[in-house]
């Protein structure tokens, strides 16, 4: 574990299969889902034995489409102290979606992980973090379905999401029908004049453990902020089953999966780390119930 002295940073894991990723959507159909041998199960409960070892709580965005199948490991999630949080029904990039269909699976996909665990769901990040400058509607029916905080705006250019010139800490964010949320963004550090991505998934599995350290401590340092870390159950799984997806696609998600566990275990002894709800509640930026 990190330093005692410095504040936590939030850690977060997107429950969800390698077969729901957008990355091998070109060569998985969606209605092809129901065909391939779940993982996530295994892949979850492995990193909760992480957790445990490191003494870490991690907030846990879950997707609908596994929390119907796999209530039970949604229970363990929550019973052992972590926090669960909505990742959406069906991973749909939101700007795919009609405005109904948005309302109804986020309503849906809240209102399952709050019978399933009987508390309530505070936290939402939307697949692929798919809030971009099209899709900003989706704030207001976050805040309307109930949600404190959202951690879906991703501030950097990339063929499938992004806001490059959005805040890059954590925030206070108003919508344009002057509703109100707490914005948790993944961290970015400033290089040449760009925001790189320097906090989890592929970007993890690409730069050497070092790097990701450096950055990392540039936003602690430097910003004077919390980072946020994600990760997904099956970048710990190198033996997952091989799609023939197209290049690019096939570099981003399997790149170095048989280091990223190993990797995952320094980052926990090299950082303090915290649920999204206890970070931003010590800064003060979630509003009282």
């Amino acid at each position: 574990m990190g330093s005692t002295d410095a504040p936590p940073n939030a850690f977060t894991v997107d429950v969800e299969d390698y077969f729901h990723v957008a990355a091998l959507s070109d060569a998985i159909k969606r209605s092809d889902w129901g065909n391939y041998t779940p993982r996530v199960e295994n892949n979850t409960r492995r990193l909760l034995e992480i957790f445990d070892a490191h003494d870490v709580h991690a907030t846990f965005f879950v997707l609908g489409w596994v929390a119907e199948r796999f209530p039970q490991l949604v229970r363990q999630i929550h019973g052992q102290g972590h926090e669960v949080a909505c990742h959406g029904m069906s991973h749909r990039m939101i700007y795919d979606q009609s405005v109904d269909d948005f309302r109804q699976e986020t309503i849906r996909s809240k209102e399952l992980l709050e019978q399933t665990i009987g508390a309530p769901v505070e936290g939402y990040r939307a697949a692929s973090y798919s809030i971009t400058k099209q899709s900003l509607w989706a704030l207001d029916i976050i805040i309307e379905a109930g949600f404190r905080y959202d951690s879906s705006i991703f501030p950097v250019h990339h063929d499938l999401y992004g806001i490059p010139g959005s805040e890059r800490i954590p925030h206070r964010l108003k919508t344009d029908s002057g509703g109100a949320i707490s914005e948790f963004p993944p961290s970015t550090v400033r290089v040449l004049g760009q925001n790189i991505p320097v906090g989890g998934g592929g970007y993890f599995r690409l730069y050497p453990y070092r790097l990701t350290r450096y950055f990392l401590r540039h936003v602690n340092d430097r910003l004077g902020s919390p980072f946020m870390f994600y990760v997904h159950p099956w970048e710990i799984d190198a033996d997952q089953p091989r799609v023939a997806a197209k290049l690019t696609s096939r570099f981003r998600h399997y790149l170095n999966l048989d280091k990223c566990e190993m990797r995952l275990e320094q980052l926990l002894n090299d950082f303090r780390f915290d649920t999204v709800k206890k970070v931003l509640a010590d800064l003060d930026l979630l509003e009282a119930r």
